[in-house]
């Protein structure tokens, strides 16, 4: 399985609704999801979404580790690497 990519993130957030968020094609990757107009429950919604298109497992605590969507490019990498390596 290929690597998980801004542009993956990107199409997630876009099917998910409220693409008048913010521009999702601009510079993205350091702002807070918050800013880009994305509340807890969008991010459980994104976990939802990333779950059941990969096959990975993610806790409800995890989008503390994920504050921007470069950091949860990187989380989401590190769980489907942890996926293959099992």
């Amino acid at each position: 399985m290929s690597a998980f990519d801004l542009n993956e993130l990107r199409a997630i957030l876009r099917q998910m609704g409220d693409t008048d968020q913010a521009d999702l094609d601009g510079d993205i990757e350091h702002m807070g999801f918050g800013d880009l107009g994305y509340d807890s429950l969008a991010l459980l919604e994104l976990c939802s979404q990333v779950e059941r298109r990969y096959g990975v497992q993610i806790s409800d605590d995890a989008v503390l580790d994920m504050p921007t969507p470069a950091r949860a490019v990187t989380y989401i990498n590190s769980l489907l690497t942890a996926k293959a390596g099992a």
